[in-house]
């Protein structure tokens, strides 16, 4: 039997995935969490096999979590489940240390095929074209898609100097190498290419 731990932060969407994931063979949905603060108190005391994180809920940072349960648990497998098909965003889930990516427009057959995967140490990738898609192909330098993030979320040059320490001239030098690299017409651009791709 595979435990299953499902985190998400809307009630009725967590309710739908247990009664999904419970009805089917094999699998058991031992645990649920509407928040990073519950599922990391689920881990401590028992260890599922896989984690179903919603990485995309307003209440909920999915990525950093499966972060966490890499490093506190890492017999538990993560599957990053997300709305947004987006290239790039699969990348960030596997940097951050899932073992599978599911859109949530999937059957709840592939849903359960992701989980059976996963739980064997498999990949799994729902719907398979996005294993195929061109997530890696970020022109984008870790310092110049952070500075793009935090501009992205309204902050000015000087407040995000502030926030990482550095100068504002360094910080203008990074948004205008991404605005470059993006080929965009200007910083609102750049954030709305990024933010289309998943890069950011």
């Amino acid at each position: 039997m595979i435990g299953v731990l499902v985190v998400e932060d809307m009630e009725v969407v967590r309710a739908g995935l247990v009664a999904l994931l419970d009805g089917e063979l094999g699998i058991e949905v031992m645990a649920q969490a509407g928040g990073e603060a519950e599922a990391l108190g689920v881990i401590e005391s028992a260890v599922p096999d896989v984690a179903l994180l919603d990485i995309d809920g307003p209440g909920l940072d999915g990525l950093a979590l499966a972060k966490e349960f890499a490093s506190r648990a890492p017999a538990c497998r993560t599957i990053a489940l997300t709305a947004l098909d987006r290239p790039g965003r699969l990348r960030q889930a596997l940097d951050a240390g899932a073992s599978g990516y599911v859109l949530k427009s999937v059957s709840g057959q592939q849903l359960a095929r992701a989980v059976r995967k996963v739980a064997t140490g498999v990949r799994a990738v729902e719907p398979r074209r996005l294993a195929d898609t061109p997530w890696e192909c970020t022109p984008l330098t870790l310092r110049e898609a952070e500075a793009l993030r935090l501009a992205a979320g309204g902050a000015t040059a000087q407040e995000i100097a502030g926030d990482l320490y550095l100068g504002v001239g360094t910080i203008r030098n990074r948004l205008s190498a991404a605005v470059g690299k993006l080929n965009a017409r200007g910083l609102v651009d750049a954030i709305l290419i990024a933010e289309r791709q998943g890069w950011i």
